[in-house]
């Protein structure tokens, strides 16, 4: 159980610090108005210094569902296949065409042309993880003898999965928006991205709602838990608390409350889909311990990664010192 927290932890850290990367992206996609391009050049400074090391998190997740978790590893890459695959296409073409545009500066059409994979790959992408999120408490994901038994498509392709992959993508872009009200240093660009966060945060309780509803049938169990009294409901009322203080702070123009108050928020939402889908890894047919390795290599991989951390934490740190405060704006067409 342990290492299940350690994995769950990682996770909410790839979603609150890569999160808000994909959530910048799609508001390349969406710059618009007079100062569409400030925004944009805000949006590329904004995730220059932090894009890659922010994937950090996703390889530990994977680490240790690899080794910590492998029965469920298994089954997930075998019946999610599909939105997998897309899913790390999406990661390289999103860092690579990051990276050219940034280079191609010279050059109009080319920037141009690598700033829509840059932001296409950046919707594309979060939606993906979602779904495979989805698909995982759906109780869909069915692996026997190394085959899948729902085939490649059932287990992911339905409405329950693909709202939860428009959730995490409203997320993502929520995220984004109240982030970069405190990276600017322009009042009018504050102002921009204070109204996109307001419109995102407003999207972002329609998906919840959504999602909630698209449960009742596409993944009954969590359904049923979500409404049973128990530590999940404490952990919404904090989730709706929280929302209704990112608002607020926004309203207000308090933008690093907003942001605190709606990394809160988004993180007790992971929380709260883990309590409701606890004590199952793939909802229905596996529980963690069933998923789990033996005790010697969890053991293990909990030494392993507290060292690592500790290693980590301070070269995060010194790295935002570093580029953070010497942090050169790209120029974009």
């Amino acid at each position: 159980m342990l290492l299940a927290l350690i994995l769950m932890a990682s996770l909410t850290l790839y979603v609150l610090l890569g999160g808000a990367d994909y959530g910048g992206g799609v508001w390349d996609l969406l710059s618009s108005g007079p100062r569409r391009q400030e925004q944009r050049e805000l949006i590329s400074n904004a995730i220059t210094p932090v894009w890659e090391a922010n994937h950090v998190w996703l390889v530990l997740v994977v680490v240790l569902l690899f080794a910590g978790f492998p029965a469920a590893f298994a089954a997930i890459t075998t019946a999610l296949n599909i939105p997998l695959t897309v899913l790390i296409i999406g990661i390289v073409m999103r860092g690579s065409s990051f990276v050219f545009r940034a280079y191609h500066t010279g050059d109009y059409r080319t920037q141009r042309r690598w700033g829509l994979i840059f932001a296409i790959a950046s919707t594309i992408t979060p939606l993906c993880l979602g779904v495979v999120v989805g698909a995982m408490s759906s109780g869909r994901v069915l692996v026997r003898d190394g085959v899948s038994v729902n085939g490649f498509l059932a287990p992911w392709l339905g409405t329950f999965p693909l709202m939860v992959g428009l959730f995490a993508l409203s997320l993502f872009v929520f995220l984004a928006a109240v982030y970069l009200t405190v990276e600017g240093r322009d009042p009018a660009l504050q102002e921009d991205f204070r109204r996109k966060a307001l419109v995102s945060g407003v999207i972002v309780a329609l998906m919840a709602l959504g999602t909630f509803l698209a449960a009742r049938t596409g993944a009954p169990d969590i359904y049923a838990g979500l409404l049973r009294p128990s530590l999940v409901w404490i952990v919404q009322g904090a989730t709706a608390a929280y929302a209704i203080a990112t608002f607020v702070a926004l309203l207000k123009r308090k933008y690093k409350i907003a942001r605190i108050a709606a990394m809160l928020q988004v993180g007790l939402i992971l929380w709260g889909w883990a309590l409701s889908q606890s004590p199952f890894f793939l909802q229905g047919d596996m529980t963690v311990s069933e998923a789990a390795a033996a005790p010697p290599v969890l053991w293990a991989l909990i030494g392993a990664t507290v060292a690592g951390l500790l290693v980590l934490f301070p070269s995060i740190w010194y790295m935002m010192q570093t580029f953070k405060a010497n942090n050169e704006d790209i120029p974009l067409h």
